[in-house]
């Protein structure tokens, strides 16, 4: 599968981002291990973690189903790192379209954050794969179902920032095609059973929340 066909299964099926800020080169293979036993496929390492392009390339390599990239992406030039580092995918905090055309050069996916609808639309014009909704405290289930009513129908939102088991439900109902995790699934010096253990855990909530949200009345 391509990249952008590793995104459209992930959304259809575990609609989660893994964002592993923190985690060390070493602990790469094992976690990567946990989370695709779990069935997680999106796979993000914050450029801000320890030596994050060799965490990367090491799941890139290891586990060619999953998509695998890069968060906390600011510039062009991390773009081509992460790239080079055999990463497919492009996560912001922010949206800049240097960022993001330097991705879709690349073909990679880039997911920009946004917060507004100005920023949404403007990253749209751009090119965006997708847009991360940051920080999902300030991108509330009320702001999505608003941004979802305004925005094409095919535009997927992916809030982040705060995600867990008992709010998922909240996003999902509101119109998010998928969700990032950060510390309810990882946290630096988690082992890789504890971070099954949680994957495990989220995976379940997710099909909770969905079995809830879907059920009439």
């Amino acid at each position: 599968m391509n990249a952008q066909q590793k995104f459209e299964s992930a959304l259809s099926s575990i609609p989660l981002v893994a964002i592993l800020r923190g985690i060390q080169a070493n602990e790469a293979l094992a976690v990567g291990e946990a989370l695709t036993r779990a069935g997680w496929t999106l796979l993000e390492v914050p450029l801000n973690s320890p030596d994050p392009l060799q965490s990367i390339a090491t799941m890139a390599q290891h586990f060619p189903r999953a998509l695998v990239g890069a968060g906390t992406v600011l510039t062009s030039d991390n773009v081509r790192n992460v790239h080079a580092a055999g990463g497919q995918l492009i996560v912001s905090p922010n949206f800049n379209p240097t960022v993001v055309r330097e991705a879709l050069r690349l073909d990679m996916l880039c997911l920009p954050g946004v917060m507004s609808a100005t920023e949404a639309f403007a990253a749209i014009d751009a090119g965006a794969t997708a847009l991360k909704l940051f920080p999902a405290e300030m991108v509330t289930p009320a702001a999505v179902r608003a941004l979802r009513a305004v925005l094409s129908a095919d535009t997927k939102l992916l809030p982040v920032g705060g995600i867990t088991p008992d709010n998922m439900g909240s996003y999902l109902a509101a119109g998010a095609s998928g969700l990032g995790i950060g510390s309810a699934l990882y946290r630096p010096g988690m082992t890789a059973a504890q971070v099954l253990a949680n994957a495990v855990t989220l995976v379940e909530g997710l099909r909770t929340a969905k079995a809830q949200w879907r059920q009439p009345g």
